[in-house]
């Protein structure tokens, strides 16, 4: 059975998890159904920020409800996600899909309908609900239904959405707010969810496969317990920044601490008594799991730093509107898609190589880009010299006013400029970029398969909702923290300090290959009721319908 430390646990709340196996009819309509979905909920994280002077203006919003509409979404969706895990696994991961999905869609309506500011707060609150409802369930049926080849190109897919969804949600903010389709506004921004998402529900009640229950109960304390542990970390650290990091944010952080500390306490001793905990935390302790995971979510947390740092650096010191922003990372998803959907069809050898070699290719560029703008001129970049005023940062997550809906759509007379073109020299760093986003994929997507492939069908909801939480909570931590270092020491300073947790990255992966398994082996066997004759295992006792086994 899976070795979780000094004991083993078998099947969950005594109901086994079938075997990987390929999706029955249609695979290709059903991976698209899932990874729309993903792509929605992703998305919107980003693609109210180029909305909010259009809301401020229309709905007279304050500027703290304009930075909740914002963070609301990320702090429910942080908050409520690992839950969101545990309970496809009480549900069947089939209905919890189609439960979150179409909730969120009922939210994006509720959004696009808002009258004021405190309802907008509160759907986007269930619009997260939703989304950390629906967002596990696509990687747990991803890992329940590939195996091989097939488990290997899904996740390429899958990293793709999910990396990209971000750059993307920003780009397609700004073209719907600039549209105004109807005369509607912002409104559309929540609105096109909702046809897509009718579409989605009703495509994947034909397309998912039916499949039992995997768990009996939901650990209630242990919800509780993590419920605590993560508002107490990410209210401070997304709303620290903005009101000058008061008290009340250095006494939350080092509290919450002490909760995940409780937290991991819990669910280590409900698992050693047999119980079934909220969040499987045996995953981390498979060979090579842990080194693992933990690279991915610093290559994660990389990729969300840099892109805030480089974000930053376009709109504030070269003039560019949030559009123009967003179209400038083109080449940042063209090398991220040109890996993720290549490299399954590497040799094995090169395969293996991927995970140390991206985050060291990504560091590099981020040094290229750090040497770059340091160069002599006004903004770094050669023949920077010259430019308008931006309008400052963004307010509350969004746009100043001073760059209205023009500069929110990219569309300000500065966009496009002779000036702006020599400030970022599209010859030197769309190949930089592109190289950026092939490391990151190359760092994350070969990574991530073959670790979903050790932990084995059974532990899929636990790989989901590390693999969900942990970037989540990195990326926010690094926003705060580097939003500081940016003030400080500029876009040069950010990207070093990016490069040297990438090298960190390179480095856990490398001790992460050495304890994973050769490709196409699995450290986990194959869950079943029961240790298989000659295991070397023998069952000592049952409780609330849980097994537990132990080596002799």
């Amino acid at each position: 059975m899976f070795k979780t430390g000094g004991a083993r646990c078998g099947t969950v709340a005594g109901v086994s998890h079938p075997p990987a196996q390929q999706a029955p009819g249609r695979p290709g309509a059903l991976l698209a159904v899932l990874l729309t979905g993903q792509a929605m909920a992703s998305m919107d994280g980003s693609i109210v920020n180029v909305a909010l002077p259009a809301i401020q203006r229309d709905l007279g919003a304050s500027g703290v409800a304009l930075q909740l509409v914002v963070s609301a979404y990320l702090l429910a969706m942080g908050v409520l996600i690992v839950t969101g895990a545990r309970l496809g696994d009480l549900l069947g991961h089939r209905r919890a899909f189609l439960a979150g999905l179409a909730g969120f869609t009922c939210a994006s309506l509720l959004c696009g309908l808002a009258p004021d500011a405190p309802l907008l707060v509160a759907a986007r609150v269930a619009q997260a609900a939703g989304a950390a409802l629906m967002i596990p369930q696509v990687f747990s049926l991803i890992r329940l239904r590939r195996s091989g080849a097939a488990l290997r190109r899904a996740v390429g897919l899958y990293s793709m959405v999910l990396a990209l969804g971000v750059a993307a949600g920003q780009v397609a903010g700004g073209l719907v707010v600039g549209a105004d389709l109807l005369g509607l506004s912002w409104r559309p921004v929540f609105l096109v969810n909702v046809p897509v998402g009718v579409v989605l529900v009703l495509a994947g009640a034909r397309l998912l496969p039916r499949a039992e229950r995997t768990a009996a109960r939901l650990d209630l304390a242990g919800v509780a317990l993590l419920t605590a542990a993560m508002t107490a970390v990410l209210v401070p650290l997304v709303l620290g920044r903005e009101h000058g990091w008061p008290l009340w944010t250095w006494l939350c952080l080092p509290a919450g601490g002490v909760l995940f500390a409780g937290f991991a306490a819990a669910e280590t001793r409900l698992a050693a008594r047999g119980g079934l905990p909220l969040l499987d935390l045996g995953v981390l302790r498979l060979r090579g799991a842990g080194p693992g995971l933990l690279a991915c979510v610093l290559v994660m947390a990389c990729y969300t730093a840099f892109l805030f740092a480089l974000t930053l650096h376009l709109q504030e010191e070269l003039g560019f509107g949030p559009l123009a922003a967003g179209l400038a990372f083109v080449p940042y998803a063209c090398g991220f898609a040109a890996l993720s959907l290549t490299w399954a069809h590497l040799p094995a050898r090169a395969r293996a190589a991927l995970p140390v070699a991206g985050p060291l290719v990504f560091a590099a560029v981020a040094v290229a880009l750090a040497v770059l703008t340091g160069l002599p001129g006004a903004d770094g970049l050669p023949g920077a010299g010259g430019l308008p005023e931006a309008g400052g940062l963004p307010e509350a997550g969004g746009l100043s006013e001073a760059g209205g809906v023009a500069g929110a759509v990219g569309l300000s007379p500065s966009v496009g400029s002779p000036a702006l073109a020599g400030a970022w020299p599209a010859a030197v760093t769309a190949p930089l970029l592109f190289a950026a986003g092939a490391g990151h994929a190359a760092a994350y997507s070969p990574l991530i398969a073959q670790v979903s492939a050790v932990a084995g069908a059974a532990r899929a909801s636990a790989v989901s909702a590390i693999n969900s939480t942990g970037p989540m909570l990195a990326s926010v931590l690094a926003v705060a923290g580097l939003g500081g270092v940016y003030l400080s020491y500029g876009l040069a300073g950010t990207l070093a300090l990016v490069a040297a947790f990438l090298v960190a990255g390179a480095v856990s992966a490398a001790v992460a290959r050495r304890g994973l398994a050769p490709e196409g082996a699995s450290t986990a066997p194959a869950p079943g009721p029961a240790s298989s004759p000659g295991s070397g295992e023998r069952p000592v006792r049952r409780l609330g319908g849980e097994r537990r086994v132990r080596r002799p």
